[in-house]
């Protein structure tokens, strides 16, 4: 196996890492920076530009510059949180055929995986010249709390840009084994990772070189772009108050706000107080109007503090479902750019009753993970360390009346295997039908599906009589398998339960092969060896 790399593909910046010798170290991009912005830009002759050339082009190009595509994707175009983010973003999201979302730029309509892959794609060339040599494998990482459909995808934009993902690894998972690989202290270890788009917590025992995830909790929807819209928000309240001009339909404007509130955000982490000033916000037929406010950080902390909360909510679930008193913790690690905010800082050490643990950098820390795991995935490392992860979701079956019965239970350790016993519920009953599902809720409806198949040739026999042995078995890298045995007859059907949402394999083909015809440069333009 040839050069491996791990990949962070953030909401916000993105990061690629190597193993240097025994040590992880970051890929610089082609700028010469350690990360690299989650954005990608068209421009009016149909050329695509991935990180800082795009993130400079947000502001004269809103409508065809893409940012954020982490939140999209994975996700229905119809759920609550894209309806409450499209009000936010400066381009257009459409609706697929099948209730997946599509973003609009320039002219086109393009899958959140295939703007996904654009920046991966980026990546990987950083990697290829910085290595000198062509990259084909990766360990890529994902929030904790992604469901199935967004891991999927997540795997299905790297196979448009031609990686071949050796596994999947969830971000508190890599901040994790980056932070003890070298240290080797035993004890147990909090990962608080407060990223642009997403929060995880994961609680993990790290002993002997074993690293064993105890559990892990999250929201896919809280991050660092919820503080931006707080300030945002109330910026363009103010305004409205004033001139009685709602800004937010103005899409140049939303766009130069952002990029205001990001900046401000940032400097409130090391001043008390700033300014936000954008002149010429807008044109009336009075003249032009101006922007401009003073922001101080305690303003800014009470404007926030309740998604803070909302995170150390989630804490208490993971500690509760881990077993483990936030006292025993015996090392916090934060990870991602939100959690570098001050009140952050300040509410994790009160939570905890323990300051964080400051000798990392929270932006690289996950890829540093991730190209550890890749290294141990191609069996490179002689001194191996072994990584035991959980299941985020709950996986079970629908039962009568829709409900659902949780047959492996979330923040169990993978590999697993459980079998329960069912029976019929009608006389003379010959099929049953199996439909999978993962979630907590006790309400089928409310979770998701994930597939369906059927057990046949039952004999007939009294409702409750037959007895049907269901066994869910989901290995390291996450695929189930689900088989259901009828005990009298011997009979069995068994399926592999792939993520099913997103594309569809024919639709990835379609993708790749347009790809590699109007994306991919051909290798003897690259200089690889």
């Amino acid at each position: 196996m040839g050069e491996v790399i791990g990949i962070d593909l953030g909401t916000t910046f993105s990061c690629v890492a190597y193993l240097n010798g025994d040590t992880p170290a970051i890929i610089p991009n082609l700028e010469g920076s350690n990360t690299t912005p989650s954005v990608v830009s068209f421009t009016a002759d149909g050329q695509s530009l991935v990180g800082m050339p795009a993130w400079r082009q947000a502001v004269i190009n809103p409508e065809n510059t893409i940012y954020s595509v982490k939140r999209l994707i994975g996700r229905k175009f119809n759920s609550q949180e894209i309806k409450n983010l499209k009000s936010r973003l400066p381009y257009k999201l459409v609706e697929a055929a099948n209730g997946d979302i599509l973003i609009e730029a320039a002219g086109k309509l393009y899958t959140p995986q295939e703007i996904s892959a654009l920046i991966l794609n980026y990546l990987k060339e950083c990697a290829e010249n910085f290595l000198g040599t062509r990259i084909e494998d990766a360990v890529i990482t994902v929030p904790a709390y992604f469901d199935d459909h967004q891991r999927q995808a997540t795997k299905d934009a790297a196979t448009i840009c031609g990686l071949n993902v050796l596994r999947i690894i969830n971000e508190p998972t890599a901040a994790s084994l980056a932070y003890g690989f070298n240290n080797r202290k035993s004890g147990l270890i909090a990962v608080y990772d407060l990223g642009g788009g997403t929060f995880d917590i994961t609680v993990l025992e790290l002993q002997d070189g074993v690293f064993h995830v105890l559990s892990t909790a999250g929201d896919t929807f809280l991050g660092g772009d919820d503080f931006d819209n707080r300030l945002m928000g109330w910026l363009l309240e103010e305004f409205q108050k004033e001139h009685g001009i709602d800004l937010s339909q103005d899409r140049y404007a939303l766009q130069r706000i952002k990029e205001a509130t990001e900046k401000a955000k940032r400097e409130l982490s090391f001043a008390v107080e700033t300014e936000i000033n954008l002149p010429f916000i807008c044109a009336t037929d009075t003249g032009s109007l101006h922007l401009r406010k003073r922001v101080n950080r305690s303003f800014f902390e009470n404007l926030t503090r309740d998604l803070v909360e909302r995170s150390l909510q989630i804490c208490e679930r993971a500690l509760n479902d881990a077993r483990v008193k936030k006292e025993k913790i015996d090392e916090v690690i934060l990870v991602g750019g939100q959690s570098r905010m001050p009140l952050v800082k300040q509410m994790v050490q009160e939570f905890f009753g323990r300051p964080p643990a400051v000798r990392i950098n929270p932006d690289e820390i996950v890829a540093m993970g991730a190209a550890l795991q890749a290294v141990i995935l191609s069996r490179e490392i002689k001194d191996m360390v072994l990584l035991l992860d959980v299941t985020p979701f709950s996986l079970g079956i629908e039962t009568e009346n829709g409900g659902f019965q949780k047959i492996i239970e979330r923040n169990t350790t993978i590999p697993a295997r459980k079998t329960m016993a069912f029976t019929t519920v009608e006389h003379n009953q010959r099929r049953v039908r199996i439909h999978v599902l993962q979630g907590e809720s006790d309400r089928a409806q409310d979770n998701v599906s994930l597939a369906t198949f059927e057990l046949v040739g039952i004999d007939p026999a009294p409702a409750g009589v037959p007895q049907i042995d269901v066994t869910f078995e989901i290995d390291a890298d996450g695929i189930l398998k689900v088989s259901a045995r009828d005990v009298g007859t011997g009979r069995e059907q068994k399926i592999e339960i792939k993520p099913s949402a997103g594309l569809l394999p024919e639709q990835l083909d379609e993708i790749v092969d347009k790809w590699k015809k109007e994306v991919k440069k051909p290798d003897d333009e690259k200089g690889l060896l």
